[in-house]
């Protein structure tokens, strides 16, 4: 295999284009959430996730869990919990049955403000992806997002 292979040249390609799709959908979605509702992707995107914790087994999540879930290292979801903690719309406490687990939960607060950002987010990502079905590289890669039926 040589840099100039053309199945390293499509691979290359590929990765350009999602890469892409993916930048321009963050940056709508972004511009929206910012717009409307002084959020960012990433706080919009950590409220979700805890927003969807539950009082059953492995219903709430660990850091770690958290960090995986929004695409964040533990140090970055640590600072990103600790901002939306000081505009009161995250709680943190001790895990009931191990006190040395830590467990973020949503506010009233945040929750009020995850239910108004949801249309936002939902109608900036239909836009931005509609957007990018008109574009011959990234069509084929917004019809499968489109397909994707992954669980929340």
């Amino acid at each position: 295999m040589t840099a100039t292979d053309p199945s390293l040249t499509a691979l290359a390609q590929g990765w350009c284009a999602l890469s892409l799709l993916h930048g321009r959908i963050e940056t709508h979605i972004e511009r929206a959430l910012q717009a409307g509702h002084g959020l960012s992707v990433r706080e919009y995107s950590l409220l979700d996730v805890l927003s969807r914790q539950h009082d059953g087994d492995g219903g709430h999540l660990q850091m770690k869990q958290v960090a995986d879930a929004v695409v964040l290292s533990q140090s970055a979801t640590t600072r990103l919990v600790t901002r939306l903690e000081d505009r009161g719309l995250l709680e943190r406490y001790l895990c009931p049955t191990d006190r040395r687990g830590i467990y973020t939960n949503v506010t009233e607060a945040g929750l009020a403000l995850l239910t108004k950002a949801r249309p936002t987010n939902d109608a900036a990502l239909r836009e931005a992806l509609d957007e990018a079905a008109t574009r011959r590289e990234l069509a084929p890669l917004v019809r499968v997002v489109e397909s994707l039926n992954v669980p929340a």
